[in-house]
């Protein structure tokens, strides 16, 4: 199963120190010798972003920072791993939980074969051209 863990809160987008950057590298090593990190990014403070929202019909464009640090998306990792629970013990182990002010967010991401036989065989016919393509 594939699960992507979300690190919440826009300070964490502020550049980090050396050691902090140690201990990153360090867990993110961790996860890859084990086998089980599909993909990991940092992403930039939300004041060098933009949101855009669909509202009756009219679109609305906001530059940043955005206020709610407790929403905002500071990175992410996806995780292939057998559990919601082998998700949380990863996480568990990252530097940043061990700080109090830190949010993580884990989802599972869907499979074609958490659909329905017929809708995975739908679904699979309409991606093969975008495959090869």
């Amino acid at each position: 199963m594939k699960f992507m863990v979300i690190l919440k809160g826009e300070r964490y987008c502020e550049p980090r120190s050396a050691t902090r950057s140690f201990e990153m590298a360090r867990y993110n090593r961790a996860l890859v010798k084990a086998g089980v990190l599909i993909a990991a990014e940092e992403l930039h403070p939300s004041a060098r972003g933009a949101r855009v929202e669909r509202t009756n019909g009219k679109t609305a464009v906001a530059q940043g920072p955005f206020g709610e640090a407790g929403g905002v998306i500071a990175g992410f990792w996806i995780l292939n791993v057998p559990s919601l629970r082998e998700a949380v013990e990863w996480v568990k182990r990252c530097p940043l939980v061990e700080r109090a002010d830190a949010k993580f967010t884990i989802r599972q991401i869907y499979d074609f074969g958490d659909f329905g036989a017929t809708e995975s065989q739908e679904i699979d016919e309409r991606r093969e051209p975008l495959v090869a393509a």
